[in-house]
């Protein structure tokens, strides 16, 4: 079975998050994946740990399997050559460097594309073309507006537990090289792709994002609480924490029917999703009084045959159990002593994505890559 992307090189001169998390999803689906390193030191996250793996760090592994790794310092002449060719033949290319420094060695878009008229470039940054900010994830969480809605609306403000805004941008790179890749089809002709983590985080900040344009005011933290929705957040019960999500009056008449509180749904405060929202402390009383006389798995047992959506707060150990039990699937081995990795999070009917192999080690491929496009001549 082919895959999607099967015939597509990709040179990939990013590291870290962003840039690697867009070229493994290409990877994933059939590109030919091609990581430029430095020479003895490779990508910066082969040193962030812990925790390590038997070859390199987690960190590393999780974005980086089923590629090629080669070591060419650009700064040297020879090694140079082999990388234009290797810009001058693919078909993408990727990179996440300070802005100027790539067209200082003639591997910028202009210079590759008047060689490769056909290439997707995708550059990625942290703040757009125009700025030298340095484009840390944890760095626009909080420039970006992200830290202020996160956390109780009495403690500081905090990042998201995972670095977010990275995720988001190589997903929207992702997008925006497959959308080129398929324009190319028609025109034949490739074009500059640009993402910066800004941009990608005001894209997703959805209807945090739209209550500052519609209101002129920033939004603040309310902690597990929904600004426009309630009951969406956290509720105590006997033994812990229920997360509940009504996300209408449907669904919250069946909540206050599973609690034995019916009542509650006709109640002028709450019979509407814009009156609970309003009266949100009464109603949040109200239901913890309820809950509070049972423990959470008697709850959810009661909540789940009512057709009320909810769940109990688990860790990531959890949630991979979880969506083991529904049948998702949701790692993969790689053997070779590589880690399990997640599985790829879009399934296909024709193209599924099979063909996982473990992340390089640090130079594995040089005499390939070399021997491929040393001598190339380019286009």
């Amino acid at each position: 079975m082919t895959a999607v992307l099967d015939g597509i090189v990709v040179a990939d001169f990013s590291r870290v998050l962003a840039g690697p998390l867009a070229t493994v999803t290409l990877a994933d689906l059939g590109a030919t994946v091609i990581k430029v390193e430095r020479p003895g030191v490779g990508d910066e996250t082969r040193q962030w740990g812990p925790p390590w793996t038997a070859a390199t760090s987690a960190y590393f592994e999780a974005a980086n399997r089923s590629k090629l790794s080669a070591e060419l310092d650009l700064d040297d002449p020879a090694d140079l050559e082999v990388a234009a060719n290797l810009a001058y033949e693919a078909d993408v290319v990727f990179e996440n460097f300070r802005t100027g420094s790539l067209d200082a060695r003639g591997l910028g878009y202009d210079a590759v594309a008047a060689r490769n008229p056909g290439v997707v470039y995708c550059s990625i940054s942290g703040f757009g073309p125009g700025s030298s900010l340095p484009g840390y994830d944890f760095l626009v969480q909080a420039v970006g507006g992200l830290m202020s809605i996160t956390g109780d609306p009495q403690s500081p403000p905090s990042k998201v537990g995972v670095a977010l805004v990275d995720v988001l941008t190589a997903k929207d790179a992702v997008a925006g090289v497959l959308a080129a890749l398929l324009e190319r089809t028609t025109s034949g002709r490739g074009q500059h792709v640009q993402v910066n983590l800004l941009s990608s985080l005001l894209g997703s900040l959805a209807n945090q994002a739209a209550s500052y344009l519609a209101t002129g005011t920033s939004p603040g933290r309310l902690g597990n609480q929904h600004p426009s929705i309630a009951p969406y957040e956290t509720l105590e019960c006997a033994d812990g924490q229920l997360a509940v999500a009504c996300g209408n009056d449907g669904q919250f008449r069946r909540l206050a029917e599973a609690l034995g509180r019916p009542a509650l749904a006709a109640d002028e405060r709450f019979r509407t999703n814009p009156a609970r929202v309003a009266h949100r402390d009464e109603l949040v009383r109200e239901l913890e009084s309820a809950l509070r006389q049972a423990d959470v798995d008697t709850w959810l047992g009661r909540l789940e045959r009512a057709g009320v959506p909810a769940g109990r707060v688990g860790d990531v150990g959890s949630a991979f159990a979880l969506a083991t039990r529904l049948g998702l699937d949701p790692r993969v081995s790689l053997g070779d002593e590589a880690m399990d990795q997640v599985r790829h999070p879009v399934t296909y009917s024709r193209t599924p994505v099979t063909d996982y192999r473990r992340p390089p080690r640090l130079g594995e491929h040089n005499d390939l890559v070399r021997d491929t496009y040393a001598s190339r001549s380019p286009r």
